[in-house]
């Protein structure tokens, strides 16, 4: 039972050796260089005495806010387009209703106009027609018996 042990194995259970790369950051060549900019207050320079004794001395910093999280609407987008269309769809209807009624009420003239146009000219025809009946005053005229013989005409 000769089992290879660490001190006696085959060359091909060696390791090979190990290179460590160290990552150089890349600056990008557009970027400005870093401006120290004065605060705008002078902050005010605190001592802090450590649990060992020492001192500690040096200015006091406001914590850094996080800018506030956009504030979600009470109410999403999609609710608020499903409503304007609703009320978009309600104005079209009215405006729908509006026009049929508007329509309705002028076939309904158009039909009264109509029959009354009947109305006074068959009153007109009427008046005509029996009164030329009623009196013979006017123009005779006594139609002959008209014969054509060869293109000419004879009365």
């Amino acid at each position: 039972m000769n089992e290879p042990t660490a001190y006696d194995r085959p060359a091909r259970y060696e390791t090979a050796a190990v290179e460590v790369h160290t990552p150089t950051p890349i600056v990008p060549a557009h970027t400005a260089p870093l401006m120290p900019v004065q605060p705008g207050t002078v902050p005010s320079v605190t001592s802090i005495v450590l649990p060992d004794g020492r001192v500690v001395t040096g200015y006091t910093m406001e914590p850094a806010k996080p800018e506030p999280v956009a504030a979600k609407p009470a109410v999403s987008r999609a609710a608020v387009n499903v409503a304007l269309g609703g009320v978009g769809f309600l104005a079209v209807c009215g405006g729908l209703l509006m026009l049929t009624a508007f329509i309705t009420a002028l076939t309904a003239l158009i039909t009264q106009l109509v029959i009354l146009a009947a109305v006074i000219f068959g009153g007109w025809i009427a008046v005509q027609v029996f009164s030329a009946s009623g009196h013979r005053d006017g123009t005779t005229v006594n139609i002959r018996k008209a014969v054509i013989k060869r293109n000419k005409f004879y009365s």
